[in-house]
């Protein structure tokens, strides 16, 4: 199986949908273990390094009768598939009803394969965990109570939205403290050491069928955020870490298994401590959609090595289509920041393609959608680019930026350089409506003494010849129009 590069690429699938589209366009039921090869091969093509194919474990038939009495669920599927029926509502797949691949998705021989494929083309696979809850009718419910947090039964009458009752126990829904319990969901109680031990069994099971788990809300499972959360209805606070646990044990076994953590509320830092590979890089997100290039800034001022261990993301499935949120020359905009900074990428199906619903995650089937092939080409283009300068493997720091008294336009501009094996990148980013001016401050000495040709790399276009004396001292004369960017190479000239 390949291994997981540095600050990998990957691509994120929903599986049940994905299986949907290809059987409708192929005019036969298609399963992850008779997908066309001709399909691992697109994938291949993408540029990606992994593929998490999200929400392949059994679909819970509790779970999905809750959700087709949820009358807001199902005017939302309603709304995105006009000829809608039960049939096309899946259920949740993070309301699991057990560690198992879905039968209807091939069973753990479809998964098997899949990896298979995935493999045979250089691409490590994803799953996912969901630590914090399950379904209300998974085996544990029945075979072990005391896995969960539970409550009386005055408790549940009283407050039936928050606790339901399985047999002779009332058990709490899943929630975050931020929001209302998810209602298809059982809350675990993270401090209990079997349901602890079971945890780490059933990450095993999985790392035996993959190359990486993304870890669903991984901060709820911090110990003071789940002692705030679940106040007065647990034991003892462990004396250790829940992820400390899991990680160093499932590693005894699984040694370079990669660990990725949906993760908020700037608890990133604890939870790499703790283990993980990776966290969700939300503030950069939201840094981005609001466009403000000093905020920017300041984010990207965190020490490269921490910057390094993020995931970065214009979409996926918990956030709108990228293409709806962002005008289509800001969306490029923001396209080439993302692939052009450190740390792992989250791209989404259909991102490539300009797909513009943002699908409900109960629903089994997308609406078709018209792809947007200039920015397929786009994106094609960029991520080529990427590839070839191996940036990656290079030294990333933040330009030094220089305005005038009686021009700050330049403050609207954000830019960064990369140094690989001697050759050099420049990228400025405008995410404003307003076209900008600034001057560049290049950081390499070795500019000196010598001419450099400016080259735009998307599009291509050389800008000329730049003395490398004159662009230290007095830096690199950028004006960008709106919404726009400039990825460079400065290419030595002969003396």
């Amino acid at each position: 199986m390949p291994d997981w590069p540095d600050q990998p690429w990957i691509l994120e699938i929903n599986a049940w949908t994905w299986l949907t589209g290809l059987s409708a366009r192929f005019g036969r039921r298609i399963t992850l273990d008779s997908v066309p090869k001709l399909i691992w091969d697109h994938l291949a093509r993408t540029s990606a390094d992994g593929v998490w194919l999200m929400g392949v474990w059994r679909r819970s038939s509790l779970a999905r009768s809750i959700s087709l009495g949820n009358a807001s669920i199902v005017a939302e599927c309603r709304a995105l598939l006009p000829d809608f029926s039960s049939e096309d509502l899946s259920g949740s797949p993070y309301a699991i009803g057990d560690y198992l691949v879905d039968p209807h998705l091939g069973g753990p021989s479809g998964l098997a394969e899949a990896r298979r494929q995935l493999a045979s083309r250089g691409l490590c696979l994803l799953l996912d965990f969901v630590p914090n809850h399950v379904a209300p009718d998974h085996p544990w419910t029945r075979e072990h109570p005391e896995y969960f947090v539970r409550g009386s039964g005055d408790v549940q009458q009283r407050d039936a939205d928050a606790f339901f009752r399985s047999g002779e126990n009332v058990i709490a829904r899943g929630r975050d403290p931020y929001f209302a319990p998810w209602p298809d969901t059982a809350q675990l109680n993270a401090f209990d050491a079997g349901l602890r031990a079971a945890a780490v069994d059933t990450v095993h099971a999985i790392a035996e069928q993959s190359d990486g788990v993304r870890c669903d809300m991984a901060m709820l499972l911090i110990n003071r955020v789940f002692s705030q959360t679940w106040s007065g209805r647990l034991g003892v606070v462990p004396p250790t870490e829940y992820w400390r646990e899991l990680i160093a044990q499932v590693r005894e076994v699984h040694p370079r298994y990669l660990f990725v953590a949906e993760a908020y509320w700037d608890l990133e830092w604890e939870l790499l401590q703790q283990g993980f590979d990776y966290c969700y890089d939300k503030r950069l997100y939201d840094r981005l959609v609001e466009g403000n290039a000093e905020r920017i800034r300041e984010h990207l001022a965190a020490p490269v090595d921490y910057q390094r261990r993020l995931i970065r993301f214009l979409e996926n499935h918990d956030e709108p289509r990228a293409t709806t949120v962002f005008p289509p020359s800001r969306n490029r905009a923001a396209v080439v920041a993302l692939m052009t900074l450190p740390g792992a990428k989250l791209l989404q199906e259909g991102q490539f393609t300009g797909a513009r619903i943002r699908l409900s995650v109960h629903l089994g089937r997308s609406p078709v959608e018209s792809p947007d092939d200039e920015l397929q080409t786009f994106y094609q283009d960029l991520v080529d680019i990427v590839r070839a300068a191996e940036l990656p493997r290079g030294v990333w720091e933040l330009c030094q930026q220089r305005a005038w008294s009686d021009n700050q336009s330049g403050h609207n501009l954000i830019s960064w350089c990369w140094q690989v094996s001697g050759r050099k990148y420049v990228v400025v980013v405008n995410l404003s409506d307003c076209r900008s001016q600034v001057q560049i401050i290049p950081p390499w000495n070795d500019l000196v003494g010598r001419g450099w040709r400016l080259r735009n790399l998307l599009p291509a276009q050389d800008y000329g010849r730049r003395n490398g004396d004159e662009m230290l001292a007095a830096g690199l004369h950028v004006d960008l129009d709106a919404q726009s960017f400039h990825f460079l190479e400065l290419v030595p000239l002969e003396a």
